[in-house]
């Protein structure tokens, strides 16, 4: 028997149905694994597919191609080099599963299938796979390796879970490894490595956990795959948000495997949401083929970030600003709007709105003959800006950026075909107060292999000046709004803690403005299901985690909802800019 093991993880960022080119990454980690002399690569779940791969996962001929893929890998590892743990979807016998397949010797070697299958938050896997059963570890050079996948180590035993790692550690495993496809969300460093201590403490193994990395719609995987020894040590940290091919040798002595790799530190807290808006954009607009991106620059803080963002994400090159100003636009927005692009050096311009907007109004002179001025005219606004935007989209290939926090995205603060439009929104699932601290961290620090400049690039007066939409004169949020901390203390409560009204009461807020953003909360789904796709960063994203009914009636008051009456539909059909006043 050997007394080492050398396994190499290939945290790697693959693309959910390139499946040659996610084969060509493994082919390429496989070499660097042999160059280092591993026994074992290692890669992720459903590597082959790219993860996750939702409904695509049941077309005959995408089950084909991923199979076929395998099938060459594993022809491919006869003669020298290591063996391969890849992730993979398999059909066996009429039933799909989430397997990794064990490739040595020129075939494959050993098919391990997922045993208990995620269907919480944005994981629906019970509706695609088979349930796998409880399997014993396979073998590598003569080392029992254990291959718990996933899911297989996070939730505790009961009637429908089985325990995997149990039941490997019965079978003589020696190391357990386990591939991922874990989402990136606030604190969930501190979560996996609990669950990891949960079942190393249990089987007495020591476990290598590997995540990929990526961007995939409103996902994002930030790797950060580490190793623990037996005893409770790290044995291995690798980064987080990016690629790395890490080798880990290890020696068994009387107490069993032990390893001492690498420990990078981890970004957390603001620095991995940052981190992780910046990926998330970068690959979606590089996996869906956009040259690069444009948006408005409104001179205020949520749109700055974006900038930012995308700068970061792309380079200045592929990034253009566009300030729209109308009647409405103080000077100083101009003004800061003009240094932010600057500071960040994208293509900037001003294209003036009033001949649009005013062309508008004289169409519409007809149909609004006798009504008064009110916030549909302020919407126009908006939607014009909207539809120059996509002009110059359509025009030059490049996406729009939409910039709506989540906190406008909850309340309905946010107007329709205007400044929603967009293909993706890197700031969605960040509320308002966290868009202030991560812009000015931004303006401290920047993440390694961001393309932005260092620095100050946030010019100062954005982060400090009340906020406006500048669609009528003198407007600020606060206007309509209650204060940010305020509103995003309620929000916070409501959406990601799902708490009753009379709890968010009694920990001081007030029962009427409390009453009143859950009342907007609800009516504004139907803005949000017509709301661009955008980098989840919390537990309850809107979109993936939170799915609720656009036409509901409940009231958090054991009573349900009295019938609207005409004119309060016929007035939040608008899907004003304001929500509070619709």
């Amino acid at each position: 028997m050997t007394d080492t093991f050398t396994i190499t993880l290939a945290q790697l960022n693959p693309t959910v149905g390139d499946v040659p080119g996610n084969a060509a990454k493994a082919r390429a980690a496989r070499d660097k694994a042999a160059a280092d002399g591993a026994d074992l690569l290692l890669l992720p779940e459903l590597f082959i597919c790219g993860y996750p791969p939702e409904d695509l996962v049941l077309k005959p001929a995408f089950q084909a191609a991923c199979r076929a893929a395998v099938e060459e890998l594993a022809r491919e590892t006869a003669g020298d080099g290591p063996a391969v743990l890849i992730g993979t979807p398999w059909v066996e016998d009429g039933k799909l599963y989430n397997a990794c397949a064990l490739l040595d010797q020129g075939s494959i070697a050993a098919l391990r299938f997922k045993a208990n299958l995620p269907n919480y938050g944005v994981f629906d896997e019970k509706r695609l796979f088979a349930r796998g059963p409880a399997a014993g570890p396979v073998t590598v050079r003569g080392i029992r390796v254990g291959v718990p996948i996933c899911e297989d180590i996070w939730l505790e035993e009961s009637e429908e879970y089985e325990n995997v790692v149990e039941c490997l550690a019965e079978t003589g495993a020696e190391i357990l490894v386990v591939p991922n496809g874990s989402p990136y969300a606030r604190d969930k460093n501190d979560l996996r490595l609990s669950i990891a201590v949960a079942r190393v403490t249990e089987s007495g193994l020591p476990l290598v956990y590997l995540n990929q990395i990526g961007g995939q719609d409103e996902l994002v995987f930030d790797g950060a795959s580490f190793a623990l020894n037996a005893d409770l040590s790290v044995a291995a940290q690798l980064p987080a948000f990016e690629e790395s091919i890490t080798t880990l040798r290890w020696t068994k002595g009387a107490d069993g495997w032990r390893c001492s790799g690498p420990v990078v530190p981890l970004l957390e807290g603001d620095k991995g949401d940052y981190a992780a808006c910046v990926l998330g954009l970068r690959d979606y607009v590089r996996k869906n083929g956009f040259p690069g991106v444009l948006l408005g620059i409104s001179g205020g803080i949520d749109s700055a970030l974006c900038a930012a963002i995308a700068v970061d994400a792309l380079g200045a090159d592929q990034v253009r600003g566009v300030m729209l100003p109308f009647r409405f636009t103080a000077q100083v927005s101009l003004d800061d709007a003009a240094k932010l692009a600057k500071a960040l050096g994208i293509r900037y311009e001003v294209l003036p709105i009033a001949d649009a907007v005013n062309g508008f109004e004289k169409i519409l002179s007809g149909p609004f003959a006798g009504l008064p001025r009110d916030i549909t005219e302020e919407n126009l606004q908006a939607r014009t800006r909207g539809t120059l935007l996509m002009a110059i989209s359509n025009k030059t290939g490049a996406m729009v950026v939409t910039t709506g926090n989540k906190s406008e995205m909850s309340v309905g603060y946010a107007t329709l075909y205007g400044d929603m439009n967009g293909g993706f929104n890197p700031i969605k699932d960040i509320y308002k107060t966290e868009v202030f601290r991560l812009s000015s961290l931004r303006n401290e620090w920047k993440p390694d292999g961001a393309l932005g400049p260092s620095g100050e690039v946030i010019p100062v007066n954005i982060i400090t000046r009340p906020p406006t939409a500048e669609l009528r004169e003198n407007q600020t949020d606060q206007d309509s709004l209650p204060p940010y901390e305020m509103l995003d203390g309620i929000l916070e409560r409501l959406v990601e803690r799902e708490e009753p009204l009379a709890t968010i009461i009694a920990a001081g807020f007030p029962a009427e403005m409390v009453t009143r953003i859950d009342r907007l909360l609800n009516i504004a789904e139907y803005k949000r299901r017509q709301a661009a796709p955008g980098v989840k960063v919390t537990e309850k994203n809107f979109g993936r985690d939170r799915r609720y009914p656009i036409t509901n009636r409940f009231c958090d008051n054991g009573k349900a909802l009295p019938a609207p009456d005409e004119k309060l539909v016929a007035r939040a059909g608008r899907a004003s800019a304001d929500a509070f006043e619709g």
